[in-house]
């Protein structure tokens, strides 16, 4: 889960881009000449903070929008073109000052976070050159898509001020009134760019605004009687004197809900003009988009046809380990993919599609948090906390989000990190494969190395390579397999290597649909074959890559990164090899991008922990 989500600039693609570059830089000059006398730390933190004012929401998630910064609690991040020209800008800057720092007699950790800034900037830079769509600075969903089914402030900011924004007394409650005033002028902001993006035929396909039309209409019917914005306020502030329930059901029910209305319409007039083409290869540029959000989400420069055969390598040894365990269970008949349909569809491993059956799901999730606590010191020496809390996620929000996802909470410890289940239908989810769900949006996934992130400055908490998070959880899961989670369990052996399969897969179908021209229905047929996954689990994952293209990728080509610079380090340390060394080496420098990764593990080699 990203720090920050920061979109990207519609101006810079109607301007020429010298001219928009040109009349950029000219209105922050003085920015630029006032980080150049800063210390390279001095600088780093300052543009931090200038991310974190644009972005106000990340402050809030990281418990620091206090003191002289607690006025940004009642603001909302500008995602209007004018916002994203501030961004764009502050990126410009603030790299060139960057290039110019002398680096000699720098920290380690201070020539990392260069680099990272390096790294980060530039590539989001590249990507605001792109004439459509959201660019994550220091986050994982970049997306040609501003308003769709997984993405848009209609979906980010409700489960925002529910699960991150504070209530504890009047000022709390006073500045998520403020933040309630500024949904309208966020929503209309993303309308703007939304209807350019349509008018130069940038419009997503019709599967994905059918679904993001009937989610739509969801949070629409749920605002105009108040609904839970309302109810999360009125609940939290029982103890609070004041007319808050009523000031937030004015605020809602009149002029959040007539913002939604209006992306609404211009949904439905873009639904009326889509294709079903599910790719990238059909957009204006679409190719060039695609070879972008590939490089983004991976750290590589390896092209789609690169990718697509790695993914079908990885899946080939994956079944080579999977079949043994299949044919001692007695499945012996037909692929792997068949084989574990099969296991799938076995009525021991579901859960009833009932209320009850979601709290044995959170419940059992629990237990495997509960179990994996007790085996980290093997494989780490550095422990942090784990702060977590497993929540199931917002209805509206479930047809068109993933499994689940997970992150670190505040840097304080206030707000603990979650784990976001959906838990529309329960088929979504089987009792082999909550162990290794656990272990990679949990610990010591997600929340776990987001809290190692959280004690590095400022902008590395910020700053976020997809490659690295996804490949860390997906190594995670392998972790849990090697710390004995599945000992004396073979079906649950075989969760964790379709999951691991299920990523390698990913590689398939994402360039498969974007750079390959495949179907939708292409798609979901191949990989629910060959991976045995449900189609109820299949589908909304194709209708992710298709709104979020390339970031699938990062997981596998992250992952296999990792447990190649593993191997790298066991032979060159032999005898001195110490996995606890290693993972505190590679979790606690931080999410990097793949080189800087490698640079991190080779100076752990050159020094390793005596």
């Amino acid at each position: 889960m990203e720090s920050l989500t920061l979109t990207r600039r519609r101006t810079l693609a109607l301007l020429g881009a010298g001219t928009a570059s040109a009349a950029l830089t000219a209105c922050h000059a003085p920015l630029a000449s006032a980080q150049a006398a800063a210390s390279p730390e001095a600088f780093l933190e300052s543009v931090a903070w200038k991310l974190l004012e644009m972005s106000p929401e990340g402050a809030t998630s990281l418990g620091i929008d206090t003191g002289a910064r607690s006025a940004l609690r009642g603001q909302l991040g500008d995602r209007s073109a004018a916002g994203q020209a501030k961004v764009a800008t502050l990126l410009r800057d603030s790299l060139k000052t960057a290039r110019r720092l002398d680096t000699a007699g720098l920290s380690p950790q201070t020539r990392t976070s260069l680099a990272v800034v390096e790294s980060a900037f530039s590539t989001a830079l590249d990507g605001f050159a792109l004439p459509y769509g959201d660019v994550a600075v220091g986050g994982w969903r970049n997306t040609p898509y501003v308003v769709i089914q997984n993405v848009g402030a209609y979906l980010d900011t409700p489960r925002f001020l529910d699960g991150d924004h504070p209530v504890h007394d009047a000022a709390d409650a006073e500045a998520y009134l403020a933040r309630l005033a500024a949904l309208p002028v966020q929503l209309d902001g993303e309308l703007d760019r939304l209807s350019t993006a349509g008018a130069i035929g940038a419009i997503a396909p019709s599967f994905l605004l059918d679904k993001a039309i009937r989610q739509m209409e969801l949070a629409l019917g749920d605002a105009a009687k108040g609904g839970d914005m309302v109810q999360s306020l009125a609940r939290r502030t029982k103890t609070i004197p004041g007319e808050w329930e009523r000031r937030a059901h004015e605020a809602v029910s009149g002029p959040v809900a007539a913002a939604l209305a209006r992306q609404l319409r211009e949904l439905k007039s873009q639904r009326g003009k889509a294709s079903d083409d599910a790719g990238m290869w059909a957009r204006p540029r679409g190719d060039e988009w695609y070879a972008w959000g590939l490089r983004a989400s991976t750290t590589t420069t390896r092209t789609p046809e690169e990718v697509h055969a790695m993914g079908l390598d990885q899946l080939a040894q994956l079944n080579a380990r999977m079949d043994p365990i299949l044919r001692k269970l007695g499945y012996t008949s037909g692929t792997v993919g068949a084989r574990m349909a099969a296991l799938g569809d076995d009525k021991r491993f579901q859960f009833p599609n009932t209320d009850a059956g979601r709290a044995e799901i959170i419940a059992l999730m629990q237990s495997k948090i509960d179990f994996i606590r007790t085996k980290l010191p093997q494989a780490f020496r550095t422990l942090v906390k784990g702060n977590l809390e497993i929540r199931r996620l917002p209805p509206a929000e479930e047809p068109g989000a993933p499994g689940a996802y997970g992150g670190a909470g505040s840097i304080d410890g206030t707000v603990p990190g979650k784990i976001w289940l959906n838990l529309g239908s329960t088929d979504r989810h089987s009792r082999y494969s909550l162990a290794t769900l656990a272990f990679h949006e949990g610990i010591p996934g997600h929340v776990w190395q987001g809290e190692y992130a959280n004690r590095l400055p400022l902008i590395r908490t910020l700053l976020a390579f997809n490659a690295y998070s996804e490949g860390w959880a997906l190594y995670s899961e392998t972790l849990g397999d090697e710390l004995g989670a599945y000992d004396g369990d073979p079906v649950g052996q075989l969760g964790y290597l379709q999951s691991i399969a299920f990523r390698a897969c990913r590689l398939v179908v994402d360039t498969g649909l974007h750079a390959k021209r495949w179907t939708r229905a292409q798609a979901i047929e191949w990989f629910s074959t060959t991976n045995g996954s449900g189609v109820s689990e299949v589908a909304p994952e194709v209708d992710r890559y298709c709104s979020w293209p390339g970031q699938a990728c990062g997981y596998k080509v992250g992952h296999s990164e990792i447990l190649a610079q593993r191997e790298r380090a066991r032979t060159a340390l032999g005898a001195g090899f110490d996995l606890r060394d290693f993972n505190d080496a590679v979790v606690g420098g931080g999410n990097v991008p793949l080189d800087v990764l490698a640079q991190n593990v080779a100076r752990y080699i050159s020094a390793p922990p005596s």
